[in-house]
């Protein structure tokens, strides 16, 4: 989940689209694990990935947002209770 939060936090900064593999540098993960979290985001509608080719992007969704934003949420509570 973490590492989740993170990917849709750096999307979010970039304005929400950031090529792929500018996240995967960012993210630091390899190609294969972040092709593993993009397929899970995409298949969540928590991402969208433009029209391969030389500028493709991914977009974070509104959805994407929403859901970002409640799991830090939950993340502040969980240090404010020392959970």
């Amino acid at each position: 989940m973490d590492i989740i939060s993170d990917m849709l936090n750096i999307l979010r900064e970039r304005g929400g689209s950031i090529k792929p593999t500018h996240l995967m540098y960012k993210a630091n993960l390899s190609h294969k694990q972040m092709k593993g979290y993009l397929d899970e985001l995409v298949k969540k509608n928590l991402i969208q990935p433009s029209v391969p080719g030389r500028d493709s992007k991914i977009t974070i969704t509104k959805k994407g947002i929403e859901f970002n934003l409640k799991y830090l949420q939950m993340k502040d509570l969980e240090k404010t209770f020392g959970l």
